[in-house]
């Protein structure tokens, strides 16, 4: 899978997405992810990308013709994918559209920085937005980072064990059941006789109810819905530029 990132902080997106699983499937090729910088693009000799916006304000605004010559550059490479602007406005990023980013070829992020980007380039050239919370943030670099890392995390390979991905939590609309190790402090006491019993299937459904019960417990939102990779998602673009 290729992920292409447009980014005023190449280096940023690069380091955070070097290290564990995520950096040992990049460097194995099992996907590739690749920066753009609009300042690459800008047509002047301060290679300007942001301005103030008409009307007035605070913030400063990135300009659309060095995100357009960017997003062109992408396109030439010809596995641009859907174009998902990571934005306080758009679509929570829950585990179903992880799963659904993660059946496509190709994929690109763009992060806006300062007070956002002009809406023009939204309006003609983005073909959703996406959003991993609702606060804000200083820009779409570390947002770009967790969608990044949660649709790798879905690519076959890149886990050591093929399981891991499908018992994590929101799989199946549950959090995971608690979790016990070995402890020279604590022995083996509180840990719950069952999984101290070889029983698979007794230890197999006492995950199941206690998985059901800290899901009640802690996300009751959660109670009736259901994860795994049959979820699609359309994006909101539908007219033609």
């Amino acid at each position: 899978m290729r992920l292409n990132v447009i980014t005023l902080f190449p280096e940023m997106v690069e380091q955070a997405l070097s290290f564990g699983v995520i950096g040992r499937a990049i460097k194995q090729g099992l996907m590739t992810v690749h920066t753009y910088n609009p300042r690459d693009y800008a047509e002047n000799k301060h290679n300007t990308v942001d301005d103030k916006p008409f009307g007035g304000g605070a913030g400063m605004v990135m300009m659309y013709d060095p995100l357009l010559r960017t997003w062109q550059a992408v396109q030439d490479s010809g596995q641009a994918g859907d174009l998902y602007y990571l934005s306080p406005q758009g679509q929570v990023l829950d585990q179903s559209l992880c799963n659904a980013l993660a059946q496509t070829e190709a994929l690109t992020l763009l992060c806006g920085r300062y007070d956002g980007i002009d809406q023009r380039f939204v309006d003609r050239h983005v073909d959703a937005e996406l959003s991993i919370g609702d606060y804000v943030i200083s820009g779409g670099e570390l947002a770009a980072c967790v969608v990044v890392d949660a649709i790798g995390r879905q690519l076959k390979g890149v886990l050591g064990d093929e399981d891991s991905a499908k018992t994590d939590s929101f799989m199946s609309g549950q959090l995971v059941a608690p979790q016990y190790t070995r402890s020279e402090i604590l022995g083996q006491s509180g840990v719950p006789a069952v999984l101290l019993s070889g029983n698979h299937q007794a230890i197999a459904q006492w995950r199941a109810e206690e998985a059901a019960l800290v899901t009640q417990q802690k996300r009751p939102d959660l109670v009736g819905t259901s994860g795994g990779s049959n979820a699609t998602h359309v994006p909101m673009r539908t007219e033609e530029d």
